[in-house]
């Protein structure tokens, strides 16, 4: 996630001050470590973090009976992912991946369904093999509590030989019975990598025990803390998900990235891990329709699914939202990150059949390679520009002007975001590939009529206020750009109908809103019961809500509170005088 989007964890702590919040951060790089925190509110306690990008040996011995309750959990967690993937199969794409864009829109009219979304098994979610994986991870999360870690175990040859035999035995894959050993090697290091949360000391009554609700800012891996949490102390979990952690996998593991044996493996592992964190949540919420079809089909209860949009910071587009005639007539915008998926080609392409149409229109494409891909192919839309629009001279000893012009946040032509998107009196969206559009919602903030491709939650966000055409179609995207550039009248309409809704759906305000309902949903179901004291030391009057006197399904276990996200979790505080703590997990891009 980029942009605002990923800032939501933030900005949700910052604006549910009425909450007490404990932060719990897993890192995945030094690089995001050395970027440092953010200053904190108040009502944040502490700040607890762990890398997961490197774990030292614990130095712990295992005795013959930790061994053989190692071998027996870790034995049947590889039976499980040998029996072949829970959802989907490993050479699923995910929707608008490499195995097409797609056209179907599913019941919720969001288009970019792909061929896994079609795909998986019913029993994702439940079902002998569901409850033996979950008894398989708990077995080594009990394991490594009682042992003091699991790093030393999970790295050892027998690890490595329990796999094989798993790999080997009767009722495997035909994939997996072909697992070479460095296969095996390369599957066991990444299970070690997944299952360092397990070996961690959170689990107590000093940490994520005495929370009131664990809030997993992402599923995966990142959602394990709270998994664990809610395992060992019935601690109520909310997994919030604006990118599909599985999705992300399926689109990482590609052909070219690990033999068939290793993707089997892997798919099936985090297709499990995935359906066991849907299975276990109080509550499940996705940023988008896209993403709560996935997670339907990774067995979250439709019941228990919440559709909450990220919230984008609305006034530094305020102004040019309320001021739309600034707009050139004639210009188009793109903005974005310049990496392949964005589409920038067609773009292009699409640019050169508007130009036919349209002689005075400019393209102007604003935003920065990302890493060495993303450089590359700038430099490769940079040289097709070139080669479609030779400069144009009004005569032979003019200066030409190219049309498309390629340019960065911060230059003088765009010194700010809200000023790129002010140049132009249409934008453009080309992805191939497409989440949550940040950048569609920033357009639409800003009051622009939008030409988009339907990949994504893009029709779920447009919502009717904007033009969308299918992807890799560079003369249906010339044609929406034309039909827009011709009539002012119509984009006057679309930008304004695009900033209200906008205004009603996409900010922090309702964001923030939205968590506070459901913390205090699922708190209500599962009452402090924990005897609270004042300064004095005397018993807090109104401690537990009324609900904890009622008899029946209100009446369960104490339950804490802690979200993952990203890689970070938090507790959070009801209005009655009891603190519900929660513990958020720093972003993937360091967001707390």
């Amino acid at each position: 996630m980029s942009g605002d989007a990923r800032l939501w964890c933030d900005r949700l702590v910052r604006g549910l001050g009425r909450h007490e919040f404990d932060i719990y951060a897993l890192s995945r790089s030094r690089r995001q470590e050395d970027e440092g925190r953010l200053p904190l509110p108040p009502h944040v306690s502490r700040v607890r973090t762990a890398p997961l990008w490197a774990a030292e040996e614990d130095g712990v011995g295992y005795g013959r009976r930790a061994r053989r309750r190692f071998v027996e959990s870790y034995g049947e967690l590889a039976a499980v992912l040998c029996a072949g993937p829970g959802i989907g199969g490993p050479a699923d794409p995910g929707p608008d991946g490499a195995g097409g864009s797609g056209g179907s829109h599913g019941g919720d009219g969001s288009g970019g369904a792909g061929a896994t979304d079609s795909a998986g098994g019913s029993d994702a979610g439940s079902g002998p093999l569901a409850d033996r994986f979950g008894s398989a991870l708990y077995g080594l999360a009990e394991l490594a509590r009682d042992e003091g870690g699991l790093v030393g175990a999970l790295r050892s040859d027998s690890a490595v030989r329990t796999l094989e035999r798993a790999c080997r035995a009767r009722g495997a894959v035909g994939t997996v019975r072909e697992a070479r050993v460095p296969d095996l090697l390369a599957v066991a290091a990444h299970l070690e990598r997944t299952l360092r949360p397990l070996s961690l000391d959170w689990y107590g009554d000093d940490g994520l025990g005495a929370a009131d609700l664990c809030h997993a800012t992402a599923g995966g891996p990142a959602a394990l803390p709270g998994l664990l949490a809610r395992h060992f102390c019935d601690v109520p979990l909310l997994v919030t998900e604006y990118g599909v952690q599985l999705r992300s996998h399926y689109l990482a593991s590609g052909p070219d990235a690990a033999t068939p044996a290793v993707r089997t493996l892997l798919a099936a592992f985090h297709g499990r891990l995935a359906a066991e964190v849907y299975g276990r949540a109080a509550i499940v919420t996705p940023g988008n329709a896209h993403a709560r079809r996935w997670q339907e089909r990774c067995g979250a209860d439709r019941s228990r699914i919440r559709t909450v949009h990220p919230g984008m910071e609305a006034a530094r587009f305020a102004e040019v939202g309320e001021a739309p005639d600034r707009a050139d007539p004639d210009t188009l915008v793109w903005v974005g990150r310049a990496e392949p998926s964005k589409d920038l080609v067609s773009l292009l392409h699409a640019f050169a059949e508007v130009r036919k149409e349209e002689p005075k229109a400019r393209l102007r494409v604003v935003g920065a390679p990302v890493g060495g891909e993303g450089r590359a192919y700038l430099g490769h839309c940079k040289a097709l520009a070139a080669q479609l629009f030779p400069d144009e001279a009004e005569g032979v000893h003019a200066v030409g002007d190219n049309p498309v012009s390629f340019e960065e946040i911060g230059g003088p032509e765009a010194p700010t975001l809200a000023d790129a998107y002010a140049s132009g009196s249409v934008v453009v969206l080309s992805s191939v590939v497409e989440g949550f559009p940040t950048g569609l919602v920033e357009a639409m903030l800003c009051a622009r009529a939008t030409v988009s491709t339907d990949v994504g939650a893009v029709v779920e966000v447009i919502g009717g206020t904007g033009l969308v055409v299918p992807p890799r179609n560079p003369r249906a995207l010339a044609e929406a750009c034309v039909a827009l550039l011709r009539d002012p009248e119509r984009r006057e309409r679309l930008g304004a109908a695009a900033r209200a809704r906008a205004l009603e759906l996409f900010t922090v305000e309702q964001n923030i809103a939205a968590f506070h309902g459901i913390y205090l949903e699922i708190v209500s179901h599962c009452p402090v019961r924990r005897v609270v004291l004042d300064e004095a030391g005397e018993p807090l009057p109104f401690a537990a809500p009324a609900e904890a006197h009622v008899p029946g399904r209100w009446t369960g276990p104490t339950a804490r509170v802690a979200s993952p996200g990203g890689p970070g979790w938090a507790l959070g505080t009801p209005p009655w005088p009891t603190p519900v703590r929660a513990t958020p997990l720093t972003a993937p891009e360091g967001a707390l």
